[in-house]
């Protein structure tokens, strides 16, 4: 589709002296350099492209590792929960307090730990 605007492109008049065939063969010879400029530029993006292909591929494979790795943590502190309300709601109040304790004993050692450093 051409563009009616703005279009600056006139044919050549064919003249059939040497000076014609002279700015023939000059704008054959700038055509092909531009021609081999293009051919360099997609070999340049086929190659960049080929690079970003296999680079979403990468991330790709790391991040279904990633979501398998968080689907299997999530089931993990789910039946670790259900386990502690399953604890919490039995008639031994006193698992609580000693966790409690355990807690704050954990705490102190780690206090003091870091105080004698």
């Amino acid at each position: 589709m051409r563009r009616s605007q703005g279009y600056a492109y006139q044919p050549l008049a064919q003249n059939p002296g040497p000076s014609g065939n002279h700015s023939h063969d000059a704008l054959e010879e700038e055509n092909e350099r531009l021609a081999d400029d293009l051919k360099n530029k997609i070999g340049a993006l086929k190659s960049l492209t080929i690079d970003i292909g296999n680079e979403v591929r990468y991330q790709d494979k790391l991040l279904r590792g990633i979501d398998e790795d968080m689907d299997r943590t999530g089931g993990f502190l789910s039946n670790t929960i259900t386990r502690v309300v399953r604890l919490g709601k039995g008639g031994h109040r006193n698992y609580m307090c000693y966790m409690f304790l355990f807690v704050m004993f954990v705490f102190f050692i780690l206090f003091l730990i870091m105080k004698l450093r």
